[in-house]
């Protein structure tokens, strides 16, 4: 099974305006559309397109929280949250207008009984297993709470995704995660030092040091330049984005792990992996919101 973790998933609110936004005075949107988001929630919404199982994990609170439970259940996804007792899970604002802007909400508060009962349910989790973490952590929560997960299941070999950044990714390394997937700016925080998405050469040096420091493969996205995978085999491998019309950038490095997972999975070969990671990240950029199963395999079929 694929188990995903998410700490705080949301409720995405996209208010579409056909006019100007104008600071200060009422504005009318011309229509609105609700997601379900959350890094780790993307990466299971896009297996679940792509046909593969998996359950997700992680906290939600109140009415909110329940909404995004029954919604995601509605679409056939197998969740296993933990319920708050206090609090609501967040409702992100997305205003797209002339100009586009983001207004995300505080996650509710993680007291130390809701913690035991989440590392119960990563207790269950087998040999046989994948789980991805993914997105940043809420305030409240210990900085080295993903350390201390990938400890937990380190001695059960236990397949581990990570897409998280900064201090976080570094101390996580030790334990060799099976993946790690930064994109050429989170490098750029880590390293401190500048990438830009066409320096191929320098991202595969800073990726092989990643390696070097234990993760036993590295993506890293590079937006329109596509991406770049060193494995444990040795091997690397680059390749540009497809051409298409970006029409959306929300969840597409997220998309890329879901396609990363489904092509290993169904091949158990790296290349493959590789190319479907690009597949889905491309296709859902070129999309209004996640990318479908179809959307990601007609995709992959051009690229190869």
């Amino acid at each position: 099974m694929i188990y995903t973790l998410t700490f705080s998933p949301s409720i995405d609110y996209y208010v579409y305006l056909d006019t100007e936004f104008v600071k200060g005075r009422m504005n009318r949107m011309s229509s609105d559309e609700i997601y379900y988001g959350g890094k780790g929630v993307n990466v299971s919404q896009v297996l679940l397109g792509l046909g593969v199982d998996n359950t997700a994990l992680g906290f939600v609170a109140g009415f909110t929280g329940r909404e995004i439970e029954e919604g995601l259940r509605a679409k056939g996804l197998k969740t296993d949250f933990v319920h708050l007792r206090n609090g609501r899970s967040r409702i992100n604002i997305k205003l797209k207008s002339d100009v586009e802007s983001e207004i995300n909400a505080k996650s509710p508060r993680i007291d130390a009984s809701d913690m035991t009962a989440l590392l119960e349910k990563i207790d269950n989790i087998g040999k046989d297993d994948i789980l991805v973490i993914a997105g940043s952590l809420p305030d409240d929560l210990d900085r080295n709470l993903p350390m201390h997960i990938i400890e937990r299941l380190s001695s059960r070999e236990t397949k581990v995704i990570a897409d998280t950044q900064g201090e976080s990714l570094y101390k996580i390394l030790s334990y060799r995660p099976f993946l790690v997937k930064p994109n050429h700016i989170e490098l750029s925080e880590l390293f401190n030092e500048e990438f830009s998405p066409n320096d191929r050469g320098r991202i595969e040096d800073a990726a092989k040091k990643l390696q070097m420091n234990g993760a036993r493969n590295v993506l890293v996205s590079m937006g329109s330049e596509g991406a770049l995978l060193v494995t444990e085999d040795r091997k690397v491998y680059s390749a540009e984005a497809p051409n298409g019309m970006v029409r959306n950038t929300v969840g597409s490095g997220d998309s890329m792990i879901a396609g990363f997972i489904t092509g290993f999975m169904e091949n158990n070969d790296f290349e493959d992996a590789f190319i479907m990671g690009i597949a889905a990240g491309s296709a859902t950029a070129f999309s209004d919101g996640l990318a479908t199963g179809d959307e990601i395999r007609d995709l992959y079929r051009l690229i190869r």
